[in-house]
């Protein structure tokens, strides 16, 4: 599992390529350090139902 920001979409995909290590990947919003401790929980409450099912393989 991993998790990035979206505009590292691409170049997760031609890694795990290049490794032959396909995980579970889940993309959230950018930019991530200049956010607030807010946004950050915001941000992570965003993303939470799609970790659970990537992690899970449920919903």
């Amino acid at each position: 599992m991993m998790v990035a920001s979206i505009p590292f979409t691409d170049a997760a995909e031609v890694q795990a390529r290049a490794l032959g290590f396909d995980v579970a990947r889940v993309f959230v919003g950018h930019p991530i350090q200049d956010r607030t401790d807010g946004e950050m929980v915001a941000l992570a409450d965003e993303a939470v139902a799609e970790l659970v099912s990537a992690l899970t393989g449920v919903g």
